[in-house]
């Protein structure tokens, strides 16, 4: 399981979030360039459609691929009253012929995106990572240098944290009481609930700039 929240803010104002995860982490920040291929199965493989995402890290010196299985969202009463969606989710490292074997098995390629950014890795309660990346598709197929942004201007910021159904609420309470610290500058929800950019962020990312960081926590 993972618990995870989203959220956008605009380019001009990604400097001042590094400068304040960087305050609020403690870690350095790790360049991101990720390749996601996602895939869908066909007919043959059953009526109830399944998607795969298959990740190709560009910033090794040799890439390396990941798949990643997205299921479903915990339900109920619980699930409403939090402000984090907690999802099953499964990945796996995978050798570089794993596009292949899916189209072997009769998956069909539904899209495939781009991400460039940065990442922070640290602990907080939770094990938590937070990214920070454009979101850009290729024009052609898997031309990763021709890709162009989504959304120019815009950029993606997700929260993530690994969970389970022993200590998911654990995690929901780390990872909503780190988001608040962002506040300011972007607001952070379930994926798929856009709330846009937050009002407050040019003054908050203008006193970012100025004091040159956030208070380590």
């Amino acid at each position: 399981m993972e618990c995870v929240v989203q959220g956008i803010i605009e380019t001009q104002h990604v400097e001042a979030l590094e400068i304040l995860l960087q305050g609020l982490c403690g870690v350095h920040k790790e360049r991101l360039r990720i390749h996601e291929i996602c895939l869908k199965s066909g007919p043959n493989l059953g009526v109830v459609p399944s998607e795969v995402r298959l990740l190709c890290d560009l910033e090794q010196p040799e890439p390396t691929w990941t798949v990643r299985h997205i299921g479903g969202a915990m339900r109920g009463a619980g699930a409403d009253q939090i402000s984090v969606l907690v999802r099953t989710m499964v990945e796996s490292k995978v050798s570089k012929n794993v596009l292949r074997l899916f189209y072997a098995l009769g998956y069909k390629l539904d899209h495939e995106l781009l991400r460039v950014g940065f990442a922070f890795h640290f602990q907080r309660g939770a094990q938590i990572t937070v990214t920070v990346s454009s979101v850009n598709k290729m024009l052609k197929l898997h031309a990763t240098d021709e890709a162009v942004p989504v959304t120019p201007g815009i950029q993606l910021v997700e929260v993530t944290a690994p969970a389970s159904a022993e200590n998911y609420t654990e995690v929901v309470a780390a990872v909503s009481s780190f988001c608040e610290y962002l506040a300011p500058l972007l607001h952070l929800s379930k994926p798929g609930i856009s709330t846009g950019v937050v009002p407050t962020a040019a003054a908050a990312a203008a006193s970012l700039m100025s004091d040159g960081g956030g208070t380590p926590l």
